[in-house]
């Protein structure tokens, strides 16, 4: 099929919507579609006169802004290849990926630029404060001369101002030229830099005109919680709506759920893309406490009111959303049963998405209306998807897909690539799961040891055992996901305890140490909230690896 430009549908946006609203930080400034044109404008002065060529990595980690979202349209629309990450990574894992990836340029936010050692990035060119593009460090004179006088060669440029017909962007040559490299953690040896291509970002942007294409309208709001650097995040709460000529709200700080909660009453959004920790955390703070009373109850309880009463219900749940909503799409990590079932009795019109960053990121959907209980719908536009299995319909199996959607391969990682994408462009997810006749994905579990947090982080236990596991007394340890905290077990050297005469409670005494210590180098999403001792040895596979299935 012919695969249209991407870049060319930013830019027919952009002179399609000059003069409508594209970008607020919420509580904050907002920027029309012709201040993003002029913002994207200077960056590529600024790119172009410091020497980025097409095809260089540009990195950016920051908190969601206007300013970290033109800096990611300016990089892909210059022809350099993006390079989000998550603003919540280490300092470490941040210079992991910079060095890995090759960034010539790295845009930070104002906590990022606190935390992150420019020497311990020896490659970069230099950085870029996201507030106001100013210079955090430069190092080399081109880049310092184009920013002092970047005002001073834009008015050069544009001598009388700055119009849509000046609007002219980098069109990719091919539909599997690279856009963008994501990378799924920051830990050396775990992470893996995943190759989007033009391809998979448009047929994420297709897919999303195709099914909401109706119900998200040019002019409609929306509002951007989930981080962009989060593929989820990036395609369906801003490139999208952006390219639809949507007005995106950005949740600029941590999001709380009161924050949430006032954005959906003041922004009034047309569509809400989720992770279940926040659709949770709104329907047991503002819903449940309404409705678990006396009269309520008996309420439900009465079959000729009772469809009233959830009719009833179901309007005060989509109010404490915006009240304007199509629906609200759930994905990136397991939904609360309790929560999901309530929804579904209330006629509440959401639905459960799956992906993968490896998809950019979509693999199934389906619209609320057809919707099975239970599912993460069926295979996407553009998409296919089967069960590795003899009987999909009762055994679980791998979950593989295949399509427009799915990445070049891992960067600088030809054998993780062979491991995860077969001879016959199957990806390999990892996850395990049945099919319905009807096609409808069940998720089964995780074939591979990958826990999901609660906001749809990946955490890969196997990083912070092997931090643990050099800790003081610990002689192996396995890492457990309980509801949404995280767990450390331990089997300590009993022999050693022993011998320096520790009691069972100076062994607890040294794992809370450990478990403090350890907490301090890690992301907020992998720390261990208790840490319980191991009577004996874990059992091990005939490969000694430790059976986790056992513990969980």
């Amino acid at each position: 099929m012919e695969i249209p430009s991407f870049n060319a549908i930013i830019e027919k946006s952009i002179i399609d919507n000059w003069n409508l609203d594209a970008l607020t930080d919420f509580k904050g400034a907002t920027l029309q579609y012709h201040d993003v044109a002029r913002k994207i404008e200077k960056l590529h002065i600024l790119f172009e006169n410091s020497g980025v060529e097409k095809g260089d990595k540009i990195a950016l980690c920051g908190r969601n802004s206007s300013n970290w979202a033109c800096a990611f349209l300016a990089t892909l629309t210059y022809g350099a290849v993006a390079v989000p990450i998550l603003h919540e990574f280490m300092p470490d894992q941040v210079h992991n990926i910079v060095n890995h990836s090759d960034a010539k340029l790295l845009f930070v936010g104002d906590v990022v630029a606190t935390t992150i050692d420019p020497t311990k990035m020896p490659h970069l060119e230099g950085i870029v404060y996201i507030p106001d593009y100013s210079l955090v460090i430069s190092r080399t004179d081109k880049l310092t001369y184009a920013r002092e006088h970047l005002n001073e060669i834009f008015g050069h440029k544009y001598p009388k101002y700055f119009r849509a017909e000046h609007v002219h962007y980098y069109r990719e040559e091919s539909p599997d030229e690279l856009a963008m490299i994501n990378y799924t953690s920051g830990t050396t040896g775990f992470s893996k830099g995943v190759m989007i291509p033009y391809r998979a970002v448009w047929s994420n942007y297709d897919f999303a005109r195709q099914v909401m294409g109706k119900q998200v309208r040019r002019g409609d709001n929306v509002i951007s919680i989930l981080p962009m650097a989060h593929m989820y995040g990036m395609a369906f709460e801003f490139t999208f709506e952006f390219m639809t000529g949507c007005h995106v709200f950005f949740l600029t700080r941590v999001p709380s759920p009161a924050i949430i909660a006032q954005a959906f009453a003041e922004v009034k959004p047309a569509i809400i893309i989720a992770v279940p920790l926040v659709i949770e955390k709104i329907i047991r703070k503002k819903v449940f406490p309404k409705i678990q009373n006396n009269r309520m109850r008996l309420l439900l309880n009465m079959p000729i009111i009772n469809a009233k009463v959830r009719e009833k219900i179901c309007e005060q749940v989509v109010n404490a959303f915006g009240g304007k909503i199509y629906e609200v799409i759930i994905g990136g990590a397991a939904f609360n049963q309790e929560v999901e079932s309530f929804l579904k009795r209330i006629n509440f019109p959401y639905t459960v998405g799956y992906g993968a960053t490896e998809c950019a990121p979509i693999i199934c959907y389906a619209d609320w209306k057809e919707f099975a209980p239970g599912s993460c719908g069926r295979a996407a536009v553009h998409m296919e998807v089967k069960i590795d299995s003899h009987d999909p319909q009762n055994v679980p199996g791998e979950i593989l897909a295949r399509g427009l959607n799915v990445m070049l391969g891992y960067y600088k990682n030809d054998e993780a690539t062979r491991q995860t994408i077969d001879s016959d462009g199957w990806y390999h997810t990892g996850d395990l799961g049945t099919m319905d006749a009807q096609g409808n994905v069940f998720i089964k579990g995780r074939s591979k040891n990958m826990l999901l947090g609660a906001n749809g982080q990946n955490i890969y236990p196997e990083e912070i055992e092997d931090k643990l596991n050099s800790m003081a007394m610990v002689v192996e340890s396995l890492v457990v996901q309980r509801g949404d905290k995280l767990e450390g077990l331990v089997f300590p050297d009993y022999e050693e305890a022993k011998n320096m005469g520790f009691s069972r409670d100076d062994l607890n005494n040294i794992m809370e140490q450990n478990r403090q210590e350890l907490n301090q180098t890690l992301p907020h999403y992998c720390k261990l909230t208790a840490i319980h001792l191991q009577e004996e040895e874990f059992e091990k596979t005939p490969k000694k690896s430790i059976k986790r299935f056992l513990y969980q």
